[in-house]
């Protein structure tokens, strides 16, 4: 028989702005990473390393969800951590074919607009327009997806598969990390993948290597991560991590000066090409944590300036990362075309992205404020439970009452 701790379920959980707040500026760099040859994109964390947003939000994501449900099914309530993660994998679900729709649209009708069929191709949306009826059934299995859509199918099954790894962290830690290991091992290996459309593709980001990510974050999030804390932020391991991150600069920079790749000897070249992101190279992963280890040790939890005024604009934007993502993938290609079918001017670039990220912030903002609104509504059980009662009334109620009623 499963004992059930009650306060499992009405523990608060203390919100960790830190998660909020990268979120919301891996939301801002996937929308600038996403406009071609736009100067503001060097702001961005690819042009310096190996990892970018892509591991920002399966990171914070799988954290969250030990954080936040390995309590939950630890005190015995997995069909209650079952039920809210597969309805937020639903809620994701119905996100992305909208968006897939929507977006679709959009490139049709800028492409009729300026009779450039240039857009049909570069976003993959050419075989959609010409074969509706045949792809909108493959869209609806996930299996065909345009161009900058191809994260949420990967978040979507990580989602639903994330209440089984939560169970099985739970119970045993170490031993369910160790299977995610092989599990990322034996996908490269053997080159697993999920079927794409056409057929002959896989999908872009392989959930067999990308769940490690995952698993790891969860573990961590679980609380793992504090078992091993003084070793990590230890003095050898922060100079490690350090050293890690220069090679990487290093690395990077030589794609944007050729110059500086006679530095790199040809025997590196070949160990470490190709940096492959579908199937989550291991140069990248191990950046991302490298990055993860400063970044915790600089930004603490109580760090002051995450309840400060300059702060609040991107963390509203990560409170909302799902819509504010979605929004992200419309102001991309809008700012796409504007600067396609006009100017690619420095300033003009510099103003589609500062436009784009204020869109952004107000949408959060405007989210924010319609959280703030009290529900009304009055529930259906009580409304039953009303009418009962005034059926199970004496017949002669009526009649009893005042004048007037």
């Amino acid at each position: 028989m499963i004992t059930r701790d009650q306060s499992a379920l009405l523990a608060p959980v203390e919100r960790d702005l830190r998660l909020d707040l990268f979120r919301g500026i891996g939301l801002w760099m996937i929308f600038l990473d996403h406009i071609p040859h736009d100067i503001v994109a060097w702001l961005t964390l690819r042009n310096y390393g190996f990892s970018d947003a892509a591991e920002f939000f399966v990171f914070i994501s799988g954290y969250l969800v030990g954080w936040i449900y390995g309590p939950i099914v630890a005190g015995g309530w997995f069909v209650a951590a079952l039920k809210r993660l597969w309805r937020r994998a639903v809620e994701m679900y119905v996100a992305h074919i909208m968006l897939f729709l929507l977006f679709t649209a959009q490139i049709a009708r800028t492409a009729r607009r300026f009779d450039n069929p240039m857009y049909e191709h570069e976003f993959n949306v050419f075989n959609f327009l010409s074969h509706p009826d045949e792809l909108i059934g493959q869209a609806i299995l996930l299996k065909y997806k345009p161009v900058n859509l191809d994260v949420l199918p990967l978040y979507i099954t990580l989602v639903f598969a994330s209440p089984f790894i939560v169970w099985c962290l739970v119970r045993r830690p170490n031993l369910t990390l160790a299977a995610s290991v092989v599990l990322y091992v034996l996908s490269r290996w053997f080159n697993w993948n999920i079927a794409s459309y056409p057929p002959g593709t896989t999908w872009y980001f392989n959930p067999f290597c990308w769940q490690l990510m995952f698993v790891f974050a969860a573990w961590c999030g679980i609380g793992q991560i504090e078992k091993i804390a003084g070793w990590v932020w230890s003095k050898a391991a922060m100079a490690l991590a350090a050293a890690w991150l220069a090679f990487a600069l290093l690395i990077v920079m030589t794609w944007h000066l050729p110059a500086l790749e006679a530095l790199i000897p040809k025997w590196m070249i070949k160990a470490i090409y190709p940096i492959d992101k579908t199937d989550l190279d291991m140069l990248r992963f191990t950046h991302f944590l490298a990055l993860a280890i400063w970044v915790t040790h600089l930004v603490t939890r109580k760090w002051r300036v995450l309840h400060g005024a300059w702060l609040r604009p991107v963390i509203l934007c990560g409170q909302h990362s799902l819509p504010i993502f979605c929004l992200g993938v419309f102001l991309s290609f809008s700012a796409h075309w504007i600067l396609t079918q006009y100017t690619k001017g420095v300033w003009e670039q510099l103003a589609v992205s500062a436009v784009g990220i204020v869109i952004m912030i107000a949408a959060a903002w405007l989210l924010d404020r319609a959280e703030r609104v009290p529900d009304l509504f009055v529930k259906v059980t009580e409304v039953e439970e009303a009418d009962t009662v005034l059926e199970s009334a004496p017949a002669d109620r009526s009649a009893a009452a005042p004048a007037g009623h």
